[in-house]
């Protein structure tokens, strides 16, 4: 029997199996708007057999993008063309989740096919925002203003509407993204967060902003829906966010109606010694789902059928997310289920029946 094709029920919405697509940025939109680029990418992938397919970080206003071309959700003009992929996602049985993003101090920058270094004001790019005044690194050099209370205040507003318009786009699954060293990311971890206020300092106020942001975005999302997070699980960094502190949090955000971990790691500083290797942080979610008793779901290098279905059998985590294996090939769910001889095995759709 295979645990990876059995399905798993979440408050009110049922994935058909395990599998998920990962948020990956397409770096391929105008002014945030989606299009047959994401449609076609996205839609391939639901219609590959994934259960789930999440849509790349999604940023909740327009200095959150990561670059100029990034997906944007803070505009009501975003809505319909989501829509359009939400509507295509559902017809080919799979889930729609999206992740709401703001990207903090590594904003403004060019696509990573550009070279992926901060881009100057007067060559499309604008100020940074971040918990402290203290520049990310390397190409990504800008100094970020440091965010007032107002200002902090404004950008948990902005994760609110962007949760109400993603509900209006038709998605059933939201992520908060605090992972990479994105914002979310920046207040969590002592490396970027430097304040001397009420989100800074002590882990309770390190983890104000997620917890508040949380509370505020479930408030709105409704009850039948899931609320998930990304983590970044740890950094890596001597002196920097740990396991330990991840697994608090996950407790912590649980009260708060938070229903899974995707649990990742790093990206929050320019350097860290990463022990990179197949399913390295595979570790963390099986830690979060145990001791903070909350479903969790596994990331990083992870391409067998076998790894994945063994990931799940194990109880190491409840759903598994695939990233660069999905680009490799779409129809990975379906080539994973012949692999592991699931039977009845997933029917395909009908315009590629004859291929399965």
């Amino acid at each position: 029997m295979s645990h990876l094709f059995a399905p798993f029920t979440l408050r009110s919405v049922t994935l058909r199996n395990r599998i998920g697509v990962s948020p990956m940025c397409m770096y391929s939109s105008a002014d945030g708007v989606a299009n047959d680029w994401h449609l076609v990418h996205l839609g391939a992938r639901a219609a590959g057999g994934a259960g789930l397919v999440i849509a790349e970080a999604t940023a909740v206003s327009p200095e959150g993008r990561i670059t100029p071309a990034c997906a944007g959700i803070w505009a009501d003009q975003h809505i319909e063309p989501l829509a359009r992929i939400t509507r295509f996602v559902k017809q080919q049985g799979a889930v729609s989740g999206i992740q709401l993003a703001h990207a903090g101090r590594k904003g403004s920058a060019a696509r990573p096919q550009d070279g992926g270094a901060h881009l100057a004001d007067d060559a499309g790019g604008w100020q940074v925002v971040a918990p402290s005044a203290v520049a990310f690194g390397g190409s990504l050099s800008k100094v970020p203003r440091a965010l007032s209370l107002a200002d902090i205040a404004r950008v948990q507003a902005d994760f609110v509407a962007a949760a109400k318009r993603a509900l209006m786009a038709g998605y059933e699954w939201l992520e908060l993204h605090s992972a990479h060293g994105y914002l979310g990311h920046e207040f969590l971890s002592p490396l970027s967060n430097q304040r001397t206020d009420i989100y800074g300092g002590s882990f309770d106020n390190r983890i104000r902003f997620l917890l508040e942001t949380t509370r505020d975005v479930r408030a709105v999302w409704p009850e039948k829906f899931p609320l998930t997070a990304r983590f970044s699980c740890t950094d890596w960094v001597e002196g920097g966010w740990t396991i330990d502190e991840s697994v608090e949090l996950a407790r912590r955000l649980k009260a708060e109606g938070l229903d899974l971990v995707d649990c990742s790691s790093g990206g929050g500083v320019a350097k860290a010694n990463i022990p990179v290797g197949p399913g390295y942080q595979v570790p963390f979610a099986e830690r979060i789902r145990k001791e903070a008793g909350i479903a969790t779901a596994a990331v990083g290098m992870i391409t067998t059928p076998a790894q994945a279905d063994e990931i799940v059998r194990h109880g190491q985590a409840d759903v598994v997310l695939l990233a660069r294996e999905f680009l490799r090939d779409p129809n990975w769910p379906l080539h994973a289920a012949k692999t592991l001889g699931v039977i009845p095995p997933p029917i395909p759709p009908i315009q590629y029946a004859r291929a399965f």
